[in-house]
């Protein structure tokens, strides 16, 4: 299902992506698929939800058709490959700032000999049916989506090396942590924010990978940043966000009343 999220991005088609940080339970994926959003992501690092929880959410995404991202706490690389034996399609690991790390997030993705994904016979994405290490392997290889979130500027001075590295996917850039990095938290228009992207969008292109841009809370500037090379990967919020939003809005339409 990934890999459909992959040629949807390749051909240029808008994707919608939704964080899921505060619900556990499957009805916040179904909201997000009668919405019109094509995949989910289950963000671990900035929430104290399980892999338990995570893996359900991303078996209904499955279900549904959607592709499933989790993003995993900074340099919980154990963790990998029990939330794609889950029924995850897709890792995000954020803070990447070296091809090293991004090489050891791409071989814990991947079985052998490409890399280091212990085996296992049976998987959501496959229906649970025991599947020989032949056929197993060589299609959870080619669903799998790594994608390497750089946040830093150490991380985008070694943005070639990165985007080089065999087995990633898709270079994210974000924006949030990277204007703090650089002690300008939150300023969207300084100029060092567009400057990187450029340099991200170049390496991307050089390897042919995908580059998306997020974290970035100014429309403007997010439309300023597209034309660089940046693939039409939108989160439109996480649900804790969306719900406060919908809660305010529906708080301040009674009081006017």
């Amino acid at each position: 299902m990934a890999i459909d999220l992959l040629e949807r991005l390749r051909a240029g088609e808008l994707t919608l992506m939704m964080g899921l940080r505060s619900a556990r339970t499957p009805d916040i994926v179904h909201i997000a698929h009668s919405t019109g959003h094509h995949a989910v992501l289950v963000d671990l690092e900035h929430s104290s939800m399980s892999v338990d929880v995570a893996a359900m959410l991303c078996v209904t995404a499955d279900a549904l058709g959607m592709a499933a991202f989790v993003r995993v706490p900074e340099r919980e690389y154990g963790m990998i490959g029990r939330l794609l034996d889950g029924g995850a399609h897709g890792i995000v690991a954020p803070r990447v700032e070296t091809a090293d790390e991004a090489r050891t997030v791409a071989r814990a993705c991947r079985f052998a000999p490409r890399g280091q994904r212990s085996q296992t016979a049976m998987v959501p994405q496959l229906g649970m049916r025991p599947t020989p290490a032949r056929e197993l392997n060589p299609e959870l290889d080619d669903q799998v989506v790594v994608q390497i979130l750089i946040e830093t500027p150490t991380g985008v001075a070694n943005a070639d090396a990165i985007a080089a590295v065999d087995g990633v996917d898709l270079i994210a850039f974000g924006a949030n942590d990277f204007t703090a990095e650089i002690g300008a938290p939150g300023r969207y228009d300084d100029p060092r924010l567009a400057e990187a992207v450029a340099v991200l969008a170049k390496a991307c292109r050089r390897h042919d990978k995908l580059l998306m841009v997020g974290g970035v809370g100014d429309d403007k500037v997010y439309r300023s940043l597209a034309p660089l090379g940046v693939c039409p990967l939108v989160m439109t919020g996480a649900d804790s966000a969306l719900l406060y939003r919908a809660a305010l809005a529906a708080a301040s339409s009674t009081t006017k009343e």
